[in-house]
């Protein structure tokens, strides 16, 4: 699985370091180190108004924020692992 995180301008003042490190500490945390890999992209072309936009293989998924991370993790990245 391959996970790209803006850290575009737009994604950047959002929060997208807070979002890569919440995505590298989740990935340690489950020991997915061999299954996934994360990725910086410099715009995915889907910004919105609130939050980081995550693409996730060929899903974008936007509005990612720190406070929702936990269950996008969950229904993005562990339950199409399992």
């Amino acid at each position: 699985m391959i996970i790209q995180i803006c850290v575009g301008s737009s994604c950047h003042i959002k929060g997208s370091p807070e979002i890569v490190e919440l995505l590298q500490a989740a990935v340690a945390e489950n020991h997915l180190e061999n299954e996934v890999t994360l990725a910086g992209s410099f715009c995915i072309g889907k910004c919105n108004r609130i939050g980081v936009t995550v693409q996730v293989d060929d899903e974008v998924h936007v509005g990612v924020t720190k406070e929702g991370f936990k269950e996008f993790f969950q229904e993005h990245v562990l339950a199409k692992l399992r």
